[in-house]
Order: C-alpha cells, then structure tokens, then sequence
C-alpha cells in the first residue's frame, strides 16, 4: 500500500489504535535492501514532502500516531529494550534459541511487543540508524510533535518517562548491592554508596519534577546532582573491570556489569529528555532512543550477540592471561634463543617416548572408548611433564603468542616497526621451538626402532604398518592437512582453556581455598600445602591446558569412529616421531617418492598446525579487545620487505647483544610483563 493511499485512508476512517496501517507505513518507507541509506532516506523526506503539503493528512498522521502510542505502556519500551535481562547467562541463551522457532507471545497492551510487530526485520536497524538524524528530525517536524497541540502525547509520554527514570534507578540500586560486585570491590560497603545515593536524589528529581507539571509556576529543578552520582557509579564500575585484570573474572559478574552500564546509559538519555526547556529540543535526543531501540529490538533475540556481550570481558581476561604465559614463548635475546632451543630439544625427547607408548598402546585388543583413554591419558600426562620439566612444545606457542599479539596491537602507541619487530621476534621463536622438537624428536624416535627388534625379537613397526605410517603423512594422497588442521583447532582451545583456568584460578582464589582444607593439611603437613597450593594457583591454566589438550587428541579418532566420519589429528612432533618409526621399520628403504612426499608432509603438517592455531586464536585475542586492524596489511608490507633484506633475523638470533626489551614493544598501560611461569 502506497505512502498516499494510507494517509488518505487515515484521513476518511482514522483506523483506532490498530497498528496495521502503520505496519503498512513502515514497510513503504523500507528500502529494498537494508544497506540502502539513500533509497530510505529519499523514502523519508518524500514523505516529509506529501505530509508539508497535505495538513490535513499530517493532522490525521499524528493523531493516529497518539492513539497508537498512548493507548499502550511505554515503560517496559523504555527500560528493558536493550537492557540485558536479569536472568542467567545459559537461561538467557535457552531462550534465545528457544525464540527462534516459538516466539514470544505479543501483548496488544505493551507498547514494547507492538513495537517489534512495526520494524518486524531483523534488518531494520541498518537502514533507521544509517538515516542522517535530520532527516528523522523533519519527519517529527512535518508530523507537528513540536508543536503544542500535541499535548496528549506529550504528558502521556512524560508520565511513562518519570515511571521508567524510577525503576532504572530502582535496578541500579539493586544491582549495586549485589554480593558479586560487593565481593570484587569491598569499598562500596565501607563508604557511602552511590548506588544507595542516586536513588534518593531520584525520587527528590521526581517529585520536583512532578511538582513543576502541576504548576509551572514553581521552579523547575534539573538533573545535574544525579549525573554526578550516576558518573560515581560508572567509576566503580571502571575499577571493577581494572580489577578482574588481577583477581579474574566470571560470566556473572560480567553479565551484572554490562546491566550496570546499560541502565546507566539508558536512565542518562531519558533524564536528557526531561530536561530538555524548549520542545524543539527534544527531537535529536529522541531520535538517538528510537534508533537505539529499533537496533536493541531487531536483535533481542541473536545469539551472537548474547554470547559476545556476556562473555566479552571473561574473553578479555582469558586472552588477557594467554597474552602473558605468551611472554614466555618470545625469545629476544642471543641467550634465550638457545634456551628456546634446549627447551624444545628436551621436548623432543619426551615426545619420542610418548609415540612409542601410543604405538604399542595401538597394538592392544580394547574396545574403542579403551584406546580413547588410554591415549588420552598418554597426551595428557605426557604434556603434563613436559610443562613440569619448563620445556617448549613448538605448537603450544601459537595460541599464546597471538595474544600477545593482540596486546600489541592494542597498546596506545602502535608503531608499525615496533609490531614488525614483535613479530619477527615471534617467528624466530617459532622457528627454533620447532627445529630444537624435531631435531631431537627424530633421531630418539629412530633409535627406539632400531634398538626394539633386537631387544624384543620383533620390530616397532612392521613393514604393513611402517607403511600406514607413511602413507599417514602424504599431503596427496591422505586426509593429513584435514587432520593437520584438527590439531590445530584443538592447540587454539587448549590455548583458550589455559586462560580461562588461569582466569578461574585468580577468580576463585584456589590457592588460598586449598590453605583451608584441613584434611589435607593434616596429610601433608601446612609448609607442602602452601607450596602445592602456591604451585596450582600460580600454574592451574596450563596444567588443565596440557591435560585437555591431551584429552582432545586422545578421543578425535574415537569420535570418529562413532559417528562415521574421517577425524583424526596430525601433530607435527608426533608425526615426525612416526617417520622415525616407519623409516628404522623399513630398514631405510624409502623410495625417492616416499622421501618426498614425506618431507612435504611433516612441513605442512607443521604449517597447518600453526596457522590454524595462530589465526583462531588471533581473531578471539583481537575481538576481545575490539581491535580494528587497519594496519595489517602495512605491517604486511614491512615484513616482507625486512625479510628480502634480512632473512637472516627470522630463523637465527639475534646480533645485537642487547635488544630493545619485549615490555617497549608491547607497551600497554594495563598490561606488566610477567617472566616468572615457564614451561
């Protein structure tokens, strides 16, 4: 139905309070393509036009638009669209996917539910907030509300604007004596509580307010003592979160936090509408509420957004804590270099043992859920020990350096040489954490082999198997890279695991709660509890990162198995030490083919696994962080460029005797450098 058509209809019947015809209005008014702003915007001031040039139709318009409106609560529109509900985080997501395919049932009485009937796509907040704020201003203009024949309207609204400032105030008080906020900052019970305040002042503001409505006579008193209060609030909000950066933080207190500041927000924007003086004023604040309502109603129920609002600052906090185990993982000197490489070497000889214990394990005759633990139990212990002896697994380090990374990237300076030097000193690192695994992984592996026939009187691999082994590295003619890039997924989580344990650990305070168990006091005396305690506290991240890891490459087969499709995973020390076992099985006779192929398959297993790994876990880094990388292709640029001229920096170490330290390249105000957890 055409803009013309229902005006004119509205002019002859009036319509009631049915929302049909404005349902019609809207979707007149609404591009072909939400992303087209001109088209909405030529729409809106086309209708503009008609409404100048037809009072009568405008008068009609906007009386239609009163029945509407006034006929129906607005208080629920003003304080729960766009504010995080009070329910829990996996009940707020039950109801999220629930909604999807059952919606909500729409009551006719609360202007909230008509309200998602009228801007029924979930696409309509593209095109009503791309539109230039004048041009909503001109419709309000054209339509009369500034006028002062729209009383009703007007005192209905005011009447709607004092309830929803009061229950706003009301949700902040609450929220502000919540046990979760109070435990993480102490002070608000120790002095006098702006939350308690600002409610008080509130009342004080509403009762003047309604006084002056009564008669305007008296004097109109405006909010300025409760934005202070409301701004003391947003401060220990602030503290709050600087906070977590220590103590750790919880979906809960997240959650608590973002209700916090959208209440504050939204109870900021409607006390700017009523103390507005002059009616023409009103019209820009209104249209900042109707755009950010339109935009928090179109997606009340997206999961994305549920999940990426309650959990931002726990994603922050976890990377926070990756970001710093990450330090670890760069070496930047002469000395750490080779330390790196010694870190690693001694990895590859542990792995070597590991393989060996996953190929005999291999060998026995269990039911899959057996092979699924017992080569879960082989990853994770294995892993365990590893991190215990401070040595380096090459594939760990992607998941962590990559949040360091995203630090970087985040500091407020941002120099394109300091993050090209931060990455090559990553890279570096990469390099000689792989080669010292690898070059120790092979040569253990290989003489496992080749001791195992004469000490058992049967070889390691037998050729059929020693083949399978091969042919399990062929980048061609098997799923390897697939499987490559499993791994990795599984190295980005155990990475996000670490972190949050790390984060859980600071939250929970585990060390100090273990103190308190006496039971195990009694058993190992209170001097090795404390040390224990101290040691889990400080390492609890990366233990429980290791053991799920392991968990995570111990079942994959296993859950292959079971629902029919081709998982697996591909590590590159562990397929290293496989080629060691194949080659001492076959006696060295590997066909040039199978040498090739092989060789290919370790390096891009090698390359999956990191890219894989670095990428997811970059990505998460820098949404946690809300960083916009407009730089990455120049820093892109300056890499290339320092590797065509001094390749040498990106595989040995460095020259300079004393480099600039790791902290100035980062440079980060709220981040410290932390050097005293290795693995």
């Amino acid at each position: 139905m055409s803009v013309d058509l229902i005006l004119a209809q509205l002019t002859i019947a009036g319509n009631g309070r049915d929302i049909g015809l404005l349902r019609d209005l809207v979707s007149d008014l609404r591009p072909r393509r939400a992303d087209d702003t001109e088209q909405a915007t030529r729409n809106l001031q086309a209708l503009c036009h008609v409404l100048d040039a037809n009072p009568v139709q405008a008068l009609a318009l906007r009386a239609y638009l009163e029945r509407v409106i006034c006929s129906r609560k607005l208080l629920h529109l003003l304080t729960d669209t766009g504010i995080t509900p009070s329910i829990g985080f996996w009940s707020a997501v039950w109801h999220s996917v629930n909604y999807k395919w059952l919606p909500p049932m729409v009551r006719d009485d609360y202007f909230k539910d008509v309200f998602g009937e009228i801007f029924d796509r979930t696409d309509d907040h593209r095109w009503v907030c791309a539109v230039d704020d004048a041009v909503w201003t001109g419709v309000a203009q054209a339509l009369g509300f500034n006028q002062r024949e729209a009383t009703s309207l007007r005192t209905r609204v005011l009447q709607e604007l004092l309830g929803a400032i009061q229950v706003l105030s009301y949700r902040i008080t609450a929220i502000g004596l919540e046990a979760e906020l109070v435990r993480n900052y102490p002070a608000i019970e120790e002095f006098e509580s702006p939350f308690l305040h600002q409610n008080a002042e509130l009342n004080h503001y509403i009762g003047a307010y309604s006084a002056w409505l009564a008669d305007h006579g008296t004097e109109r008193e405006d909010s300025r003592h409760l934005d202070v209060l409301l701004t003391q609030c947003e401060e220990i909000v602030g503290k709050i979160r600087r906070a977590s950066a220590v103590h750790g933080t919880s979906v809960s207190l997240t959650r608590l936090l973002l209700m916090l500041t959208q209440s504050i927000e939204r109870l900021r924007t409607l006390l700017a509408l009523l103390d507005v003086r002059q009616a023409d004023q009103v019209t820009p604040v209104a249209v900042h509420l109707f755009k950010a309502l339109v935009a928090a109603d179109n997606r009340k129920h997206s999961l994305s957004d549920l999940v990426s609002a309650n959990t931002e600052l726990l994603a922050l906090q976890v990377t926070e804590h990756a970001s710093r185990t990450g330090e670890h993982y760069v070496a930047n000197t002469r000395s750490e270099w080779f330390g790196m490489m010694r870190s690693a070497a001694g990895a590859g000889v542990i792995v070597g043992f590991m393989a060996l214990l996953k190929v005999l394990s291999g060998t026995l005759s269990l039911a899959p859920f057996g092979h699924a633990l017992l080569y879960s139990l082989i990853y994770a212990l294995g892993f365990i020990l590893v991190y215990m002896l401070h040595f380096t697994i090459a594939t760990k380090q992607p998941a962590m350096t990559a949040a360091l990374m995203a630090l970087a990237l985040d500091s407020g300076k941002r120099k394109l040489d300091d993050l090209t030097e931060l990455a090559v000193r990553v890279l570096r690192s990469q390099f000689i954490a792989i080669a010292g695994n690898v070059a120790l992984v092979i040569p253990v592996a290989y003489l496992i082999g080749w001791l195992w026939l004469p000490l058992t009187g049967h070889p390691l691999a037998a050729p059929d198997q020693a083949q399978r082994l091969l042919h399990d590295l062929d980048p061609i003619h098997s799923l390897a890279l697939p499987h490559a890039a499993i791994a990795g997924v599984c190295l980005f989580l155990a990475g996000l695991i670490s972190g949050y344990y790390d984060n859980k650990a600071a939250y929970a305070n585990i060390a100090g709660r273990l103190q308190q168990l006496k039971w195990l006091a009694r058993l190992l005396g209170q001097a090795r509890l404390a040390r224990i305690a101290n040691y889990v506290g400080d390492n609890l991240g990366a233990l429980a990162g290791n053991f799920f890891f392991g968990v995570m490459l111990g079942t994959i087969g296993t859950f292959g198995i079971f629902f029919g499709l081709p998982l697996d995973i591909r590590h590159i020390t562990f397929s290293s030490a496989n080629f060691a076992f194949a080659l001492a099985g076959l006696g060295n006779q590997l066909s040039a083919q199978q040498w090739m192929l092989s060789i290919a398959g370790l390096m891009l297993i090698g390359l999956t696994n990191l890219a894989v790994s670095f990428a997811l876990a970059l990505t998460v880094a820098l949404r946690s962080r809300r960083v916009n990388l407009k730089q990455e292709w120049s820093m892109a640029g300056m890499l290339w460029r320092r590797f065509c001229f001094a390749p040498r920096d990106f595989f040995l170490p460095p020259t300079d005797p004393s480099p600039v330290p790791l902290a100035s390249l980062i440079e980060d105000s709220g981040a410290h450098v932390d050097h005293t957890k290795t693995e």
